[in-house]
């Protein structure tokens, strides 16, 4: 067996793109280092609103450094996000808040979904274009993921009641609490404390610092 797994800890939102790249690299990762790898569904809306952060969009020498480091990293990594100059006006005007308690809803329900339901968000969001905010798109998505109707149909019904919210504001401000800005937020438990790594590129980093 092997020795003690460092716990890490991947606060995502749907909505961010680099949260995706973290996702699948860290994925990827966790057959190689010894980590135990838990997803953290979280609301990035909330964790900019209270930490007074912008998205980087909105200042427009960002935004277009933005777009060429998305294509170079993509690539690099392997993942199909398609991005374009007029996709920040779609991030802008998508919620991810319904389609980010659906997933806690299933987190509570049936966590062995998590993965593959959300990379499905990501797949329809950032690969296919789709909207991920409406109910049905939430039933189209969990239906690619190869959940049951009556599955996702109980996650759906779940998604107003208060322990779903609950759950994801709790997780929200535990990702806060560590002093997440933005997404994604990768924690890793190591040495008796909480090691915070921000964004898709410092995952290197975060190896040397938990000793792969």
């Amino acid at each position: 067996a092997r020795m003690g797994r460092t716990v890490v800890e991947l606060f995502y939102d749907v909505i961010s793109p680099y949260s995706w790249l973290a996702f699948e690299v860290l994925c990827r990762y966790r057959h190689i280092w010894n980590i135990d790898l838990r997803f953290r569904p979280a609301f990035l809306g909330a964790i900019m609103q209270q930490t007074g952060n912008k998205p980087p969009a909105m200042l427009p020498k960002r935004g277009e450094y933005m777009l060429k480091d998305m294509k170079r990293m993509a690539k690099y990594y392997q993942v199909p996000v398609h991005i374009s100059a007029n996709d920040f006006q779609r991030i802008m005007g998508t919620n991810s808040l319904t389609a980010m308690r659906f997933i806690t809803a299933m987190d509570m329900t049936n966590p062995q979904y998590l993965e593959p339901l959300s990379r499905e968000f990501w797949m329809r969001f950032w690969s296919q274009h789709e909207d991920i905010s409406q109910p049905e798109n939430l039933l189209a998505v969990a239906r690619q993921a190869g959940l049951s109707a009556e599955l996702s149909q109980k996650a759906l019904e779940m998604i107003s009641s208060p322990s779903v919210k609950d759950r994801l504001k709790e997780t929200t401000a535990e990702a806060l609490k560590h002093g997440a800005f933005g997404m994604p937020a990768v924690v890793a438990h190591y040495d008796g404390k909480p090691h915070l790594f921000f964004g898709s590129d410092r995952l290197e980093l975060l190896g040397s610092v938990i000793g792969e």
